[in-house]
This record gives C-alpha cells, sequence and structure tokens, in this order.
C-alpha cells in the first residue's frame, strides 16, 4: 500500500509547522502548504533535524484564492495518485471591537478562517471520498467561546465549527470522516503574526481602553502561564485525528482546553460565559 498523503495549509510556523513535521515522522507523504513559500525555512530545518526531509513536500497554496486552491490540491493528486487527509490549518487572527474598525477587516478575517477552510474542503472531498480519507480543521476554544475583542475571529471560528458539524454525518455518509481540534493558549508564531501595535491600539481605543487593557493584561498572563501549550503538543492531537482509526467530531488539546470548553457546552442561558469573559478585561 502506497504511502497515505495528506495536505496542511499554514506550517510556515507554529501548530502547522509542528504538524507537519509530526505527521511525517508518523509516516505520512506530507504537503506542507504556505501563501510565501520563501517562509519556508523554519519547517525544511525542522524537517531535516527530525529525519523527514523526504517525507514533507512544500507547495505553494493561498487559502484565500479559489485557482491557488485547485491548482495545489490538482498537483498533489497528480503527483501521489491520492488524497486521504486535509489539515485547515491556515488562519489570521484580529483583535478589535466592531464600533472601532470598519467591515473590511471582518471580511478579512472571514476570508482566511472561514472561507478558505470552505474552499479547500469542498476542493478537496471527491478526492477524500475516493481514499476513504478525512478533514482535519484547527479551529480554536474561540470557536465556541465567544471572547473579547476577538468578534470577527470568534465569529469566524464559530462559522468554522458550525460547518464542519452539519457537514460531518453527510461526509461519514461517504465515507470521510470530519473533526475540528481546538487549541488554547499556544506560544507560538500565531500572536507576533496578529501584527498588534498596543501602544497605538490602545491610544486609539477610547472609551473601550480600560477594558482593553484588562483584556491585554489578561492574555499577557495567559500565554505566560503554565495553561499555555508548545505548538508541538497542540500539534499532537491533530496527528492523532490523522492516525487513529476513527475521530471524534471535537478535540480539544489540552486540559484546559477542555474544561474552557465544558462551561461553555453546559451553559445555557450564557451567564457562566459571560462572567468568565467580564473577568477578563479587570
Amino acid at each position: 500500500m502506497s504511502t497515505k498523503t495528506v495536505l496542511i495549509t499554514g506550517t510556515s510556523s507554529g501548530i502547522g509547522l509542528a504538524a507537519a513535521v509530526a505527521a511525517a515522522r508518523a509516516g505520512w507523504h506530507t504537503v506542507a502548504t504556505m501563501r510565501d513559500t520563501s517562509r519556508a525555512d523554519a519547517l525544511t530545518k525542522a524537517a531535516a533535524a527530525a529525519g523527514v526531509a523526504d517525507l514533507v513536500q512544500v507547495k505553494r497554496l493561498d487559502v484565500t484564492d479559489s485557482d491557488s486552491v485547485t491548482a495545489c490540491v490538482t498537483e498533489v493528486v497528480a503527483e501521489h495518485g491520492h488524497l486521504d487527509a486535509v489539515v485547515n490549518n491556515a488562519g489570521a487572527g484580529f483583535v478589535g471591537t466592531i464600533e472601532q474598525h470598519g467591515m473590511e477587516k471582518v471580511r478579512d478575517v472571514m476570508e482566511v478562517n472561514f472561507f478558505g477552510v470552505v474552499e479547500l474542503t469542498r476542493t478537496a472531498l471527491p478526492h477524500l471520498r475516493a481514499s476513504g480519507g478525512r478533514v482535519i480543521t484547527v479551529t480554536s476554544v474561540g470557536g465556541v467561546v465567544g471572547q473579547p475583542f476577538n468578534e470577527s475571529y470568534c465569529a469566524a471560528k464559530f462559522a468554522v465549527e458550525g460547518f464542519m458539524e452539519a457537514l460531518a454525518p453527510v461526509a461519514a455518509s461517504v465515507g470521510v470522516q470530519v473533526a475540528v481540534v481546538e487549541p488554547g493558549a499556544v506560544s507560538s508564531e500565531f500572536v507576533n503574526n496578529v501584527g498588534l501595535d498596543l501602544p497605538a491600539l490602545l491610544a486609539e481605543a477610547g472609551p473601550y481602553a480600560p477594558a482593553l487593557q484588562g483584556y491585554v493584561n489578561h492574555v499577557r498572563k495567559s500565554y505566560g502561564s503554565h495553561s499555555a501549550q508548545t505548538s508541538e503538543q497542540a500539534a499532537a492531537p491533530v496527528v492523532e485525528a490523522l492516525t487513529s482509526e476513527t475521530v471524534p467530531l471535537r478535540i480539544q488539546t489540552s486540559g484546559w482546553a477542555r474544561d474552557f470548553v465544558a462551561v461553555k457546552l453546559g451553559d445555557l442561558d450564557g451567564s457562566a460565559v459571560q462572567t468568565t469573559m467580564t473577568g477578563w478585561l479587570r
């Protein structure tokens, strides 16, 4: 039987990079994609250090460009003869509240975090049906619990979770398994890639400045605490979802993430989540 092939998006850093290396170590031929392949050095060095460089293939893929998605998937199937799994990992963060940023920002976040996931999943599904494969999507605990100053990001991640939850039984009827992986705080380049100028953001926050400062303090504490995982720790459940015989719909990457999501799933009137989130702003 030929080596299974997985396509992973957003592999230049963070969870995507770690998942690509770990998938290759598990024996998968890993097509590691990114929008800008000039940023592949960290991945190729990590793959070489792990002794799996021969199983990691870097390709360009921009999830917001349907032509790029189609071209990449077509190339992978032509080169390998099959596609056994897709890991939707590419994502973009954004911090701000709706009164103070335009609709363009909301649409940008949705394009990457939601529509890009939908586009790649749609394009890959015929090939995953043929292989009896699976779709693994890295979302966030922010796809379950709405978090302050993350309205656009959480909206996109909520949309992904709803899409995948609705798709899962339909995909299962044709032999494709679907799962979402929900990390909590991860010490990775994702936080840096949000591109925040905090002094400027606070200076422009107006009446929201005290709440925003409280949120910033909370985030700094969270990403420096024991609850924050490394990228490798967060990527491990992604690879387990690839390799296990069956996979649940929803997977949290840590005990903290499970506890956090559990509050929402048992919070019928929303009061427990609101109390927690209000505490983040103090």
